[in-house]
């Protein structure tokens, strides 16, 4: 197949990590080696103001004429308060260059919240996303088509392709590395704000509840949040046999580490789906999960090993890792579901592939991937598998 030139076109950096600067390198990786040579560039509107961006993006765009430009939207990547009504002129600006644009749409939902400002707010971001896929030529989500509140069907143009884990793992994902007797419950992250308070409560009391008849946990919080609410965890878990230990953002190559050596996350950032890249990041790793279930959760993530939990049901998150860490049969059998998903539908291969087919390039089924796994994804209005 001849090489394919793609341009993944991203607006404001997020500090201090960017999960969609990291999504876009991988996916970079996967599609290489399909044939597809995926270049970044950035809409630099945060540093010298949307003028001069608009200005060197129209510049640019002659160059690109005819190939596919992937936009990458978050409503706080084209609107420093979420209001991403700007985010239209420049898909303008591409759609008059002649460029293929497609929109990958990280943010699938608008905003929540019950103030004017946040009312005015979502109305902006649905009206923005509604038009963006208007104006596009393909609509790339990452969450199941059907789930999504504002799509209406037929979706004549739109793919689901769930976001991938971005830490350095094979196609087969991974094992336990095994670091002694201590039975190990990594968190990735913690919510900030009152959300955070919440999500350490219910951490406490389900450890509370699975340390005895154990003999002894490990806890391992660490990313986003996390030192913040180091105080709250270790006053809460006091005068129990739990071994805690905090870490801030980690090396892509140090989060593989922690998860490998876990034996189930907890992850509590509200429900779980197909872009939530954290809980992915634990799939990758062949890990239980114990989770919340919610309006966006949907195939394929419930095929991993997951344990979904009902919000208004938060006892039974304890419950659920008691069972887990007590159980060896049920944990290696959740373990093994996680790393069968992964290896179907999150690893970056997987992605890459679809990927691929959306954009035209049709290449062959990867090594170690069926077209029976590809065409399993329940994703799928523009790509019809064959019965």
């Amino acid at each position: 197949m001849n090489s394919q030139s793609v341009i993944a076109l991203l607006g404001r950096r997020d500090e201090p990590t960017d999960g969609v600067e990291d999504y876009c390198r991988f996916l970079g990786q996967a599609l290489r080696s399909l044939g597809v040579e995926l270049e970044l560039d950035y809409f630099s509107w945060a540093e010298g103001g949307w003028r001069a961006a608009s200005g060197e993006l129209k510049e640019k765009a002659k160059a690109w004429k005819g190939k596919w430009v992937l936009v990458q939207y978050t409503a706080l990547a084209w609107s420093a308060r979420g209001f991403p009504l700007r985010f239209l002129p420049v898909l303008n600006l591409l759609h008059n260059a002649g460029v293929r644009l497609a929109i990958v749409f990280h943010d699938v939902e608008p905003y929540s919240g019950k103030r004017l400002v946040d009312q005015a707010r979502r109305r902006a971001q649905l009206y923005t996303m509604d038009r963006a896929l208007h104006l596009a030529d393909l609509g790339i989500f990452t969450l199941d088509l059907n789930v999504i509140s504002w799509l209406k069907s037929p979706y004549t143009k739109c793919f689901f392709i769930p976001v991938g884990a971005n830490i350095p793992l094979g196609t087969m994902g991974s094992e336990r590395t095994s670091i002694g007797a201590t039975q190990q419950v990594a968190v990735f992250g913690i919510t900030g704000g009152d959300a955070g308070h919440a999500e350490c409560r219910l951490i406490v009391k389900a450890l509370k509840s699975a340390v005895h008849g154990l003999g002894g946990l490990r806890l391992h919080v660490f990313g986003r949040g996390a030192r913040d609410f180091e105080f709250e965890l270790r006053d809460g878990l006091r005068d129990l046999s739990v071994e805690i230990l905090v870490d801030g953002i980690l090396p892509p190559e140090r989060i593989v580490e922690v998860l490998q050596s876990s034996d189930v996350l907890l992850f509590l950032r509200g429900p779980i789906s197909s872009r939530r890249g954290s809980a992915i990041a634990g799939i990758a790793c062949g890990l239980p999960v114990v989770a919340y279930t919610g309006s966006e959760t949907a195939a394929p993530i419930t095929e991993a090993g997951v344990v979904l939990i009902r919000k208004e049901l938060q006892g039974e998150f304890a419950d659920a890792l008691g069972r887990i860490l007590s159980n060896r049969e049920y944990r290696a059998d959740l373990a093994a579901r996680s790393r069968e998903a992964y290896r179907n539908y999150f690893s970056w291969d997987a992605i890459g592939l679809r990927y691929a087919t959306a954009l035209g390039a049709r290449p062959g089924v990867g090594e170690g991937l069926s077209e029976q796994a590809l065409c399993q994804t329940p994703d799928i209005a523009t790509h019809q598998c064959k019965p």
